[in-house]
């Protein structure tokens, strides 16, 4: 898996098509040893948030009789 901007293969967006002879720079090597993932990441890529281990699904609750939804905020 690797995270970098969609605009070019290389670093550089203005390097259009397939650029020969060029290295990319990685600034960092994010770890997802659940999934036994290496990820490097090159550039200013931002990067979404994940789940954490107790996601706030697990708090919402609807009373069937009722209909009433609890837990949302």
């Amino acid at each position: 898996m690797m995270v970098k901007t969609h605009l070019s293969l290389t670093h550089e967006p203005a390097l259009k098509g397939v650029p020969k002879n060029w290295t990319l720079p990685i600034r960092d090597v994010l770890i997802y040893s659940g999934a036994k993932f290496l990820c490097p990441c090159a550039g200013s890529i931002s990067l979404m948030p994940g789940t954490s281990s107790n996601p706030a699904f697990r708090r919402v609750d609807v009373d069937v009789n009722t209909g009433k939804v609890s837990g949302l905020f």
